[in-house]
């Protein structure tokens, strides 16, 4: 599963790594949860660009919006089988720009700690996402995602049974091309991303309320008691 992600690098990263102009508006985010507005990579007729989506897939055939709260990821194994994601694998998939994702660790008190992960270069990277235009009975139009996952790696593994799929690099302009592909070509996108190039460590709580949105989301607990014992000493220090 994946239910929080960042994207916290400045824009001209993004633009360098992704070949695409942001928008003047664009604002570092360090805790993306679902029905929030994120960013993505698409193809289609229109040429190559981003877009703007509701995470929380609403397929175009739903009568209840309410069905995105169910739909912010979806398996790759059975991508082909489900209704509400067959369609959209076969010609509208896209890349969610992030650059980490967070899952919970249970302690042996029972307690979950938030565990952030990223790649080891701290470079952004795309999930693997599917979109869908909804268009609401008032004759609103919606656009949305959902976060496609995949088993864990040997990394994510102790911590969850499911991972986000990231894209490898090599295979971005496969997974975005816009022309039906064969199942079997696009399972080859839709495996875990080497354990080796990723990093985790704990981080803050805060991260738990999506009303969190700073960079103390994403500071290594570590550091963060580093900081504060630092400061404790200064304090009573004679």
């Amino acid at each position: 599963m994946c239910g929080r992600f960042t994207l916290t690098l400045r824009a001209e990263q993004l633009e360098a790594r992704f070949g695409v102009q942001l928008s003047a508006l664009y604002q570092p985010r360090y805790n993306i949860a679902p029905t929030h507005e994120i960013l993505a990579l698409v193809s289609d007729a229109q040429g190559r660009r981003l877009e703007r989506f509701r995470w929380g897939l609403i397929p175009h055939w739903a009568k209840d919006p309410k069905i995105a709260q169910r739909l912010i990821n979806a398996r790759a194994e059975t991508l082909w089988e489900k209704p509400s994601f067959r369609e959209a694998v076969k010609r509208r998939r896209c890349l969610i720009l992030a650059d980490g994702f967070y899952e919970w660790r249970q302690t042996p008190q029972g307690k979950k700690t938030p565990i952030y992960v990223r790649l080891k270069s701290q470079e952004p990277f795309g999930f693997a996402g599917l979109w869908e235009t909804w268009n609401s009975p008032d004759g609103q139009t919606v656009k949305t995602c959902t976060i496609v996952t995949t088993e864990p790696n040997e990394l994510i593994k102790p911590i969850h049974q499911r991972m986000p799929v990231i894209v490898p690099r090599d295979f971005e302009e496969l997974w975005l091309d816009p022309s039906s592909k064969a199942r079997a070509e696009l399972e080859r996108v839709l495996r875990p991303y080497r354990a080796e190039e990723l990093e985790l460590f704990d981080v803050s709580s805060a991260v738990n309320s999506p009303t969190h949105d700073g960079p103390e989301c994403i500071a290594p607990v570590r550091d963060r008691d580093s900081i504060a014992k630092t400061l404790s000493d200064r304090r009573y220090s004679p």
